[in-house]
């Protein structure tokens, strides 16, 4: 029974809109992957193992359809909340 109560709370909580607020947040991330590859790089050293590298690239299906991350931004945060973006995206500079 008590599944039951927590599968009907969780239902309800999905189906509540999101906050124009959080869907922005939320869309902005999307954004910022639609603008191109991701590449993250760490090196160091230390005393135990020495020298230490690895890296990271990722792409996002937007970015590689080439789809304008403002559109992804307000499509994202319409589809979220029914409304239209609050604020403009906040992007990283390429």
């Amino acid at each position: 029974m008590r599944s039951v109560v927590l599968l009907s709370a969780a239902l309800v909580t999905a189906c509540t809109p999101m906050s124009p607020e959080r869907a922005a947040d939320r869309c902005e991330e999307r954004a910022r992957a639609a603008q191109g590859p991701q590449i993250g790089l760490t090196l160091g050293a230390n005393s135990d193992s020495g020298a230490f590298a690895s890296g990271s690239i990722g792409i996002s299906a937007d970015a590689i359809r080439g789809r304008d991350p403002v559109a992804v931004y307000e499509s994202c945060v319409f589809n979220l909340t029914g409304e239209l973006p609050i604020r403009p995206p906040r992007l990283r500079d390429m």
